[in-house]
């Protein structure tokens, strides 16, 4: 058994995180033990709701646990206090201070290397960040003193990674540096090499529709074809820049394992196009590796029992599985 299990960070309370968890376990079982950090009050009234009582078991551990408190077949679970009526409700300010006990276990854990890395459930944004980052990403690289990190959005055929994340549209222009380009695509490199023993091939795009300014000042032209003149300079396989129009077609992505983009919604939304809840979200540049399934809280299917594990399970098969 591995003596560093995998973490999952339960998240929003008022989500379908405890849901997409009952039913990833039951289409696949990971070898090695799973750590939940989460209100264990809350995960049994949800298993009695959903009616997986004869289902799912439970085993209650202390922070400080040792490996043979584990039970490979079962949720093992931290539990964290959070009140509350209903145990399918609405999201609130109330469960702010629970998700940063969850996290603050999870970041000590860490700290002690008594996990692989962890895996965190979705969260309303606007309610535990309080505009203070611009999401979890930003918030675990605060957490942990990391200046330089990245959004992988990870596939096998093709992944892609925001050289800007949560931006309004209106502050990516002038949020794009070039040593942010370069930074990033260091660590993409280095992440695969590391991972997968690959060197990957690389693609960048342009900000502007097909890479034109009407303006006098340029983005291609003044940052990120200089930052990609650099990247050449040092690695074989990154081109660009690309027209983001034309770079999600098929033909071309053959050529890249990574696109890198200028900002989320130009690489988000095609791949998740593409391959709906297959990719997971890796931060990288983090002192361990964090995983997001890559989806929301779902708060329009919380109880009812339909929504799709597919993401998650995909998320603790790329833990247990290296």
């Amino acid at each position: 058994m591995n003596t560093k299990p995998i973490l999952i960070v339960s998240g929003e309370p008022y989500s379908v995180l405890f849901e997409i968890l009952f039913k990833s376990l039951e289409k696949y079982k990971p070898k090695n033990p799973l750590i939940v950090v989460g209100s264990k009050r809350l995960m049994q009234d949800q298993i009695t709701e959903l009616k997986l009582s004869k289902k799912i078991s439970i085993n209650f551990i202390k922070q400080n646990y040792k490996i043979s408190y584990l039970k490979k077949n079962s949720i093992n679970i931290i539990d964290v206090n959070f009140k509350y009526t209903r145990c399918f409700d609405k999201i609130s300010k109330k469960s702010k201070k629970y998700i940063e006990n969850c996290f603050e276990i999870a970041l000590k854990l860490c700290k002690l290397n008594k996990i692989s890395g962890f895996i965190n459930g979705p969260i309303s944004k606007p309610h535990f960040l309080n505009n203070k980052f611009l999401g979890i990403t930003e918030y675990l690289a605060n957490k942990t003193l990391s200046k330089n990190y990245v959004m992988l959005i990870y596939n096998k055929k093709i992944s892609v990674a925001p050289i800007t994340t949560h931006l309004p549209l209106s502050k990516v222009s002038r949020s794009i540096k070039k040593k942010d380009i370069i930074s990033k695509v260091r660590l993409i490199k280095e992440f695969y090499k590391k991972q997968f023993k690959i060197d990957p091939s690389i693609g960048i795009t342009g900000l502007n529709p097909h890479n034109e300014n009407i303006s006098q000042i340029s983005e291609e032209e003044k940052i990120i074809k200089p930052a990609i003149r650099f990247l050449k300079k040092r690695y074989n396989n990154v081109d660009g820049p690309f027209p983001a129009d034309s770079l999600f077609m098929k033909k071309n992505l053959k050529k890249f394992d990574v696109i890198v983009g200028m900002y989320h919604d130009q690489v988000l939304t095609p791949i998740k196009a593409l391959y709906n809840f297959e990719p997971i979200n890796i931060t990288l540049g983090l002192p361990f590796l964090r995983i997001s399934p890559d989806h929301g809280t779902n708060n329009q299917m919380i109880g009812k029992n339909k929504s799709n594990p597919l993401s998650l399970i995909k998320a603790i098969k790329f833990l247990d599985q290296n």
